[in-house]
């Protein structure tokens, strides 16, 4: 679909693993792969919001959602009691859904971007499998949004937003059937990668409400991306978190321009 910005969103590839055009042409749009989930709708909605708003290049954005991979035979394994969201494993999938083809991203959808995603992309060095935000974090909370239970484990929101060198031979293992069948530490732990293959991101593009923290007079440390890991304002425990102003004020600003949308 175009939007009325020029840039466009994507439905989900079908179940070749493809749908996907072979991309060799820089300018065709950066894929981004967000984690969809029925209770967090509206918050996946002012996620995409926020980085089409800011994005001075092309993107497409691909909502990963788990009932249509179920039709289309790529996503089968049955739901763990430490799932919080029904993306938890079906974000694997990025780089078969882009057809293993160039870079693409994953993120979470509890994301709010406040800078332009060109200069995430412009970080990309191709020497790696995968980027990402390598956080030292252990939550303290015992639950997180809306009373899912808060695992602590190695690596913890390494793999809530990741750019996938999809063409990567080593990322060539996360097919359906390893995303389907290996453990939640094989996969969030990138055990399928040697540490050097991991390059490391700014934790600005990470940024962890409750945790990281921004230091007076200091800009590398303002955020660039806020992540509302715990719960954000969308659920009614977390009304009030850190940074709930910054996505109220998003979630209003989309809600004018759907409603302008849908007037047209």
């Amino acid at each position: 679909m175009v939007l009325s910005n020029g840039k466009t969103e994507a439905p989900l590839p079908s179940s070749n693993g493809g749908g996907a055009e072979i991309d060799n042409n820089e300018k065709k749009p950066f894929k981004i792969f967000v984690g969809y989930d029925p209770r967090e709708d509206l918050a996946y909605e002012v996620c995409r919001h926020s980085i089409l708003k800011r994005s001075s290049i092309p993107v497409e954005i691909i909502p990963i959602k788990q009932s249509d991979l179920r039709k289309s035979g790529l996503y089968w394994r049955e739901r763990g009691q430490f799932e919080s969201t029904e993306f938890s494993f079906s974000r694997f999938l990025t780089p078969c859904l882009a057809n293993y083809q160039g870079w693409a991203m994953f993120v979470d959808c509890d994301f709010l971007y406040l800078a332009d995603i060109k200069e995430l992309k412009d970080l990309i060095e191709d020497k790696y499998a995968i980027m990402c935000v390598q956080h030292d974090y252990a939550p303290k909370e015992t639950t997180k949004m809306d009373g899912a239970v808060q695992t602590v484990y190695p690596r913890k929101n390494w793999s809530s937003m990741v750019l996938y060198n999809c063409a990567h031979p080593k990322n060539r293992v996360l097919t359906p059937d390893t995303v389907n069948t290996q453990t939640g530490a094989f996969l969030h732990r990138f055990q399928w990668l040697e540490d050097d293959l991991i390059g490391s991101i700014p934790f600005v593009w990470n940024f962890l409400e409750g945790h990281n923290r921004v230091v007076d007079n200091d800009p590398t440390t303002s955020p660039k991306a806020i992540h509302y890991t715990r719960g954000g304002p969308w659920f009614e425990a977390w009304k009030n978190c850190e940074f709930a102003d910054l996505w109220l004020n998003e979630m209003e600003d989309y809600m004018k321009q759907a409603k302008k949308e849908s007037a047209n």
